[in-house]
Order: structure tokens, then sequence, then C-alpha cells
């Protein structure tokens, strides 16, 4: 057991073997690899997606950011560094992931141009469209953030671009109220996504 959970990756591909015994075991219940399964292998995959891109979200907000000031300058190079830029590269190819998964599975489901025009193409009568189409837009927003406006910004800050002193601050600063933007829409974001499958 210690050779699987001390290694991240034997770790993570005994948590995938896992889930297949579990796929086996829903095919032994006589499951079937058909279109209902596809939008569920699809939304599993999102939410796997979504559980990292927001999750690092929140470890930055939450606890890198806040807690940067408290650390002295002698060793701040070891989160700018090492543990920043690995972070970054899950950060936004788990942004990548998402809207990717997402969507796919609005297309498999049928309601991709619906939600994307927030119900306009029935009329506004539609409360699911329009409640996963509001969730859709903010996850498109969040994930051009990551793409186009924090992670330029992080490379300048974290010195991976070479840049002078106050360029890097005001890089910092800039994907800093991006990467608070992104929070702020998280939960909005996350409650019309929810309570599209849920409620309506």
């Amino acid at each position: 057991m210690s050779a699987i959970l001390t290694s991240l990756r034997n770790t993570v591909v005994a948590s995938f073997v896992l889930a297949a015994g579990l796929f086996v075991l829903y095919l032994g219940w006589g499951g079937g690899v058909d279109y209902t399964f596809w939008t569920f292998l699809f939304r599993w995959l999102h939410v796997i997606s979504g559980v990292m891109w927001i999750g690092l979200l929140w470890y930055f907000n939450f606890v890198q950011i806040p807690g940067m000031p408290n650390i002295p300058d002698e060793q701040k190079p070891a989160i700018s560094k090492v543990i920043a830029p690995s972070a970054l590269w899950w950060f936004r190819w788990g942004a990548m992931a998402t809207i990717v998964t997402g969507i796919v599975l609005a297309s498999l489901n049928g309601y991709l141009l619906e939600a994307y025009t927030l119900g306009a193409m029935e009329g506004f009568y539609v409360q699911k469209h329009i409640m996963i189409g509001i969730g859709m837009w903010l996850g498109t927003i969040m994930w051009f953030n990551v793409w186009f406006v924090i992670w330029p910004n992080q490379k300048i800050a974290l010195g991976i671009v070479p840049a002078e002193a106050d360029v890097k601050a005001a890089s910092a600063r800039r994907a800093m109220l991006f990467s608070r933007t992104n929070t702020l829409l998280s939960m909005p974001m996350l409650f019309a996504m929810v309570s599209a499958q849920n409620l309506f």
C-alpha cells in the first residue's frame, strides 16, 4: 500500500483503477456503453476537471495569496519558483479540461446553443437552459481570464518571462485581481450549474 500512496502517479492510477472497478460493476448490473453512459462519463470528467480547477482557484485565493505576506522574503522563492508554477500548470489545464468536457456534455445533451443563447432560441421559456447557460457563460469568462489574463501575467510576476520589478508588481496585481474576479464568479457559476441539474 505504501508503494501506491508514496507516489502521486501510483495513487492517481490506483484511483482510476478503482473507478474502472465501479464501471465493471455497472456492466455486471446490465448497464451498457450507450448514450446515457457517454453523458455520464463526460459529466464525471467535467466534475473531476472542475474540482481540480476551482480547488486550485480557491487554494490561491484562500491560502497562497493571503499567506504570502507572512512568509519571510528568503523563503518566498520556494513558492514562486516551485509551488506556484506547478499549481498554475494544473490550474490552467484544469480550466481547459473543464470547459472542453462541459461543451461536449452540453452537445451530447442537445442544449449547447440553447444554453449559450441563454434560452433566447426558445423564447426564454426553458428555465433549465437559461440557468445552465448562465453557468456556462460564467465558466467561459473564468476560463478566458485564466488563459488570457491570469497566466500571461503570472508568467511575468513569477519571472518566467523577464521583466522589470515594477512590471512584475503590476502583473502580479493584475493576476490577483482577475483571480479574485474568478473567485467572485465561482459561487454563482456553481449555483447555476448545480441548480440546472437539480431544480429544473
